[in-house]
């Protein structure tokens, strides 16, 4: 039961954090791009790996504290669900140039992020 309100608890905070990130970004930026949900799924993919590399080199938190902050803050603030929806509108509207630009755009960079987190990680503590 602890780890099902470990998860709940984060998947609150990261539910709202992606909310107010992506409202930032739509509002600097605009909406006719999926530019919100590419941001915070490079953000969330950063996070992931710098996060997984410090659990894996220098810290062995609770079962709950690793599902609170993997499962339920990270998973609920990246949205590839979401990311789905976005490929799918484009290409109802065949808007094909930009499907193909924001799936490479968004694995691409998603796992560079990610590489790049562990990378960081390595770097500073190794």
């Amino acid at each position: 039961m602890n780890l099902i309100i470990a998860v709940a608890v984060g998947g609150a905070i990261g539910a709202v954090g992606r909310y107010l990130v992506s409202g930032l970004v739509i509002q600097q930026i605009g909406s006719h791009f999926p530019w919100s949900t590419l941001t915070v799924n490079i953000i969330g993919s950063l996070l992931m790996g710098v996060l997984a590399e410090t659990m894996k080199l220098m810290w062995s938190p609770t079962p709950e504290i690793k599902a609170l902050l993997t499962v339920g803050i990270l998973g609920a603030f990246t949205t590839f669900s979401a990311f789905s929806l976005d490929v799918v509108g484009l290409f109802e509207r065949e808007e094909f140039v930009a499907l193909i630009s924001y799936i490479l755009l968004s694995v691409i960079s998603c796992v560079f992020a990610l590489v790049f987190g562990v990378l960081v990680v390595r770097t500073i503590f190794s």
